[in-house]
């Protein structure tokens, strides 16, 4: 089931080195995230989005702020209800794409049978079929990423953060990916919060897309793409999104 994500007045300051003061990485972060929704983040290098996904999944801790998931507070949820895919493809070498996608559901204690049968379902969904045997050294980059969203997937999150899961890729791979991904969502909806520097990226996924400012990070706009799907990248619609966007950023670098 799909979570709705609800940050208030979120802020993280990292202690300084000596006796220099605090590094203030965001400040005031306000932010809602409806259930199902599609929703990008962007801003320049530095400023503070992977802090952001991080304290969401629990992995950092906020300076002052509250991180709601469908009202509760995050470090109380159940595990497996955040999931994380990263640019880093982190499968484990030593396992083959069966094993990899299972990480989660053996965590979560499925029976080996139950575990097998939900991961091959997913490896025949994501064109992964005929590589379950395979190890991550031996697929190409974009079929190492289907294997870590699938593995993310598998285990039904409400709510799935996304940190540049594209960004190592070719442009064509990436294209393909994107469009994957959009398929994969349009028929789940879960809820997916997703970090890119690449605006047409962003404007091509997003339902909106969230421009935070440079270090102590806060929201300056969140900007509707309320263009159809499936979307023209080379359209006029899409083209004056991607605009607005860059302009927004390009004032404050």
């Amino acid at each position: 089931m799909a979570s709705k994500l609800t940050i208030r007045d979120l802020s993280k300051d990292f202690p300084g080195q000596g006796r220099q003061e605090p590094l203030r990485v965001l400040d005031g972060i306000d932010l809602d995230v409806p259930a199902g929704g599609f929703v990008s983040i962007v801003g320049l290098n530095g400023s503070g989005k992977t802090t952001l996904l991080r304290i969401i999944a629990g992995l950092e801790r906020a300076s002052r702020g509250t991180v709601l998931v469908n009202g509760r507070e995050s470090d109380q949820l159940p595990g497996g209800d955040i999931g994380m895919v990263c640019q880093e493809v982190a499968l484990l070498p030593w396992r083959t794409v069966l094993k990899n996608i299972e990480v989660g559901l053996e965590i979560k204690g499925l029976a080996p049978r139950e575990r097998t049968t939900l991961a091959m379902d997913y490896i025949r969904a994501f064109g992964l079929a005929g590589f379950e045997s395979k190890y991550p050294k031996e697929l190409s980059g974009g079929m190492r990423q289907k294997v870590a969203i699938a593995r993310t997937l598998v285990t039904g999150p409400g709510l799935v953060l996304m940190d540049e899961p594209f960004s190592a890729l070719d442009c064509q791979t990436r294209n393909n990916l994107q469009a994957f991904l959009l398929g994969v969502w349009s028929s789940r909806r879960d809820t997916v919060l997703f970090v890119t520097h690449n605006i047409e990226e962003a404007v091509y996924m997003s339902d909106s897309i969230v421009v935070i400012s440079q270090k102590p990070a806060k929201v300056l706009e969140v900007v509707p793409v309320d263009i159809l799907r499936p979307r023209d990248r080379t359209g006029s619609e899409h083209n004056s999104v991607r605009r607005y966007v860059l302009n927004i950023l390009r004032h404050m670098s």
